[in-house]
């Protein structure tokens, strides 16, 4: 995904057009640019690389104007290079677009348009637009007009914002299934990608709509309907996100940062009313069948969540990825619960769409306020765990599981799978984790470090675990991958002897997951494994709790840590995994906050 702003203001506005695109740095990292008018000329500068290496070539927070926009880009179409990255130009120089999504269509019109002698610089889909809209003016000497026109010859998902030299008071923005909302000044309007572009300077917000676009101004804005031309009005959100949430706060890295933040998360995770949790709970109860649906990360809390519904509820719901959600054979009453951090994930909102199209009832946990997946569900749950700016995903993904703890929960109620005092003495265990995890975390860095330091030359490992620790270790083999770049693979421990320990040598790392003594079964079965992959010489460390002999017997190292109810143990060892991945990382010198290849939010498919 990559990151847009746009800024209309009565004062010069450089500077902080600069630092909006750099709080979205975390969308797209390939490429930056911004374009502004300055007496009547587009001034444009973009290059590659992240956003202070090129403002250091292009001097981008030196720019002079009272409106512009801006572009931090994760390439799609065409590779990473100084002409491929956004803002793009009209021929004539009179417009400049950024642009999120696909145009399906680009193709057809790139070489329309080159049939009538217009030269491209680019191999985007964006600057076809951008020349489309050169067009349209040309024939109907209007600027909406023509950007209207412009719109409706283009197929796709997208979000764009134009700024032309036609209208030195106004930018103009439209969204189609990509996401885009509006900041709301003093004097001054913002349009942004995600709250984080105007976060810094205004704390309300409008959330398009599919099928809106805007006319903005300094003071003022028109909200339409793309099809009809209809006025819209829209409710003014007031964003309730701490500012310094989103910053280092003196942390080397986000990923870091973002880890120490679990505690609070998770307070606040537990404030999420009981009400909110009991509706999706009792939409579960009532319907024939449930589906679990997320993709990367949140497949595997999906994963994650499918266990405790069966302990704690005695029921069974499948978690499938949503880009194979297709396979389905989704029936009318059905409930589908998706879980998306960023509420635009692609593979999910398309998943989402086939269900309702099949009568399905939907619900979904995501963190990003006004996002697509949270206004197209029936039911959904703000999991309010503030902005996560590292890619990599930590907090947010102990946020949503954490949640879904307590839905199995309240479901297990409702299907009465306990005696009251068996509940209150799990919300007592949930209720006072986040303290345990503060302690954890504070005491724990200092020896997860060491001993990330002393295997990250390891370039191949197996995660392993029993139960509920299986997915739990192919979520934190999952941020291993993301964040070394190292090979690591996540699967049941019971599944090594049929095929896997033919890998097992000296050099071949594991680390296993090991559950509380008292959760026997699975607790035998993980000793077990550990000892085949030891007795053939391989290396084992265990994420074990204190007083667990046996399996520090079986451990070459070992991460011990303090006793916790079995409903949160799993969860604790998720933590330290991410702490593992990450100081594994530093010692590698990786790009923790941006790794290579990936961006925040998939929303192109």
């Amino acid at each position: 995904m990559c990151g847009i702003s746009g800024i209309v203001h009565s004062e010069n506005i450089g500077r902080n057009l600069f630092n909006s695109i750099r709080n979205l740095e975390y969308r797209g990292y390939d490429s930056c640019g911004m374009a502004m008018l300055q007496q009547g000329a587009l001034d444009l500068r973009k290059n590659v690389g992240g956003i202070d290496e090129v403002n250091a070539v292009e001097k981008l927070d030196q720019m002079q104007g009272s409106i512009g926009i801006a572009h931090t880009r994760w390439a799609t179409h065409g590779g990473v290079t100084q002409e491929n990255a956004h803002p793009h130009l009209s021929a004539d120089n009179k417009f400049a677009i950024v642009h999120n999504g696909i145009i399906s269509n680009y193709q057809q019109i790139r070489e329309r348009l080159q049939g009538q002698g217009v030269v491209f610089e680019s191999l985007t889909d964006t600057e076809v637009f951008v020349n489309l809209l050169e067009e349209s003016y040309a024939e109907f000497n209007d600027l909406e007009q023509a950007f209207l026109a412009a719109l409706a010859q283009i197929e796709g998902s997208f979000s764009i914002v134009m700024l032309s030299a036609y209208d030195p008071d106004h930018l103009y923005c439209v969204k189609k299934e990509s996401p885009l909302l509006l900041g709301l000044g003093d004097g001054c309007n913002y349009v942004g990608s995600d709250l984080n572009a105007f976060l810094e300077y205004t704390r309300q917000a409008i959330v398009l709509d599919d099928g809106e676009y805007v006319v903005l101004g300094q003071q003022d804005y028109r909200i339409r309907k793309l099809q009809t031309r209809e006025l819209v009005e829209k409710t003014v959100l007031q964003i309730d996100w701490d500012l310094e949430t989103s910053k280092k706060g003196g942390f080397s890295h986000y990923m870091l940062k973002e880890i120490f933040d679990e505690p609070q998360t998770l307070r606040q995770a537990m404030k999420i009313p009981l009400e909110q949790i009991s509706t999706i709970a009792e939409m579960i109860a009532g319907a024939p069948h449930c589906y679990l649906m997320g993709v990367g990360t949140t497949y595997y809390v999906a994963s994650i969540s499918q266990y405790y519904f069966s302990n704690l509820a005695d029921r069974y719901y499948p978690a499938l990825s949503s880009d194979e959600f297709s396979v389905v054979s989704v029936e009318s009453g059905d409930m589908v619960l998706a879980l998306s951090q960023s509420g635009e994930t692609y593979d999910t909102k398309t998943s989402l769409e086939y269900a309702q199209k099949k009568g399905a009832q939907t619900a979904a946990v995501v963190n990003v306020m006004g996002s697509t997946i949270s206004m197209m569900v029936d039911q959904v749950i703000m999991q309010g765990s503030g902005p996560e700016i590292c890619v990599v995903s930590t907090k947010a993904a102990l946020a949503q599981t954490f949640i879904m703890i307590r839905v199995a929960l309240e479901l297990g109620r409702l299907k009465s799978q306990f005696t009251q005092k068996i509940y209150e003495g799990h919300q007592t265990d949930l209720e006072g984790f986040s303290t345990l995890v503060e302690q954890v975390l504070n005491e724990q860095s200092g020896f997860v470090r060491n001993i990330a330091r002393s295997t990250s030359h390891v370039e191949h490992w197996l995660f392993l675990g029993c139960g509920v620790y299986y997915p739990v270790a192919t979520e934190s083999a999952l941020k291993m991958k993301e964040v070394t770049y190292q090979h690591a693979e996540g699967m049941p421990a019971g599944f090594l002897k049929h095929g896997t320990l033919s890998m097992v040598e000296p050099s071949l790392h594991c680390l296993f997951f090991v559950p509380p003594p008292e959760q026997k079964n699975l607790h035998d079965r993980t000793l077990i494994a550990m000892e085949q992959v030891k007795t053939r010489g391989g290396t084992v460390i265990g994420i074990m709790f204190q007083g667990d002999q046996r399996a520090q017997a079986a451990a070459s190292q070992a991460i011990q840590l303090p006793r916790v109810s079995k409903l949160c143990a799993p969860l604790l060892q998720m933590i330290i995994a991410q702490m593992f991945s990450y100081y594994a990382a530093l010692d590698l010198g990786r790009n923790i906050d941006k790794p290579r290849n990936l961006a925040k939010s998939v929303t192109v498919g």
